[in-house]
């Protein structure tokens, strides 16, 4: 295995303790949704809410935590929810808003590297305060260099990814603000590529992002940088294997809920 034993037990731990108490305290939307009751039944639209519901747990449970301990078994520094501080000035936010402007009329092209370089050619000192984009979904440090991820969506809108863009930007001037010598990557990750086979494409990352830069991270890229190796096939091995012996436990929950509504 190119996991260690230790961290394997560790991802099985946060799926099977997640999943499990998800179970154990979901209950189903009290809310009145005539249109949907009549179209689905109210007892299939109570299993849909439950995915959803599991789904939405995947975003604010998992895969922070997953990165977390993927990148610590490689030996680097990891941490969810980090809170960068950092100042920035005046002059900076209007080099970040000029950048983005650019960026959304084609005027320029993505450039991940001159993008930073603006950004700490401008930057003044600033104190060590609070932002409003001050948490980090997950902060990995490797040697002497420096990566910040917004774990996204899968598929964000075009409204969304302006916005991440301009956090990241912002990410950049909040560090540098403090060192300006330092190594700083911020980026956006997929959990996973819906698209599958063919490769992530959505139109709205177009002429927003540095892809040729790895700025977005999609799916196997992502945890396969975190890990430091080829892990994919195996979490996703290890993902089967949590499923396969949580499956009688889901499926009465399942029963569950089409019973309230006999």
């Amino acid at each position: 295995m190119s996991l260690s034993k230790k961290t394997v037990k560790r991802i099985e731990k946060l799926l099977k303790d997640t999943v499990l108490r998800k179970l154990e305290t979901y209950t189903p939307e009290t809310e009145h949704m005539p249109f949907h009751y009549r179209l689905l039944g109210k007892d299939r639209y109570a299993m849909f809410s439950f995915i959803h519901s599991i789904n939405t747990t995947f975003g604010m449970s998992i895969w922070e935590k997953l990165g977390e301990i993927l990148a610590s078994d490689a030996g680097y520094y990891a941490k969810r929810q980090y809170k960068l501080l950092g100042e920035i000035d005046e002059e900076t936010e209007k080099v970040i808003n000029t950048i983005l402007h650019k960026l959304r009329s084609g005027n320029i092209e993505a450039d991940k590297e001159r993008e930073i370089e603006d950004i700490r050619k401008k930057i003044k000192p600033g104190k060590t305060k609070t932002d409003p984009d001050s948490v980090i979904d997950l902060f990995v440090k490797i040697k002497d260099k420096e990566f910040y991820f917004d774990i996204t969506s899968v598929k964000p809108n075009i409204k969304e990814f302006v916005a991440l863009k301009r956090k990241i930007l912002r990410w950049t001037a909040l560090r540098l603000s403090q060192d300006k010598k330092v190594f700083v990557f911020t980026g956006i990750a997929i959990p996973y590529n819906p698209y599958h086979p063919e490769p992530y494409e959505r139109w709205t990352l177009k002429g927003l992002f540095d892809l040729k830069r790895k700025e977005v991270m999609v799916g196997r890229e992502f945890w396969n940088f975190l890990a430091g190796k080829d892990i994919y096939e195996e979490l996703l091995d290890i993902f089967q294997k949590v499923g396969q012996e949580l499956r009688p436990i889901i499926d009465e929950k399942f029963k569950e809920l089409r019973n309230q509504f006999d």
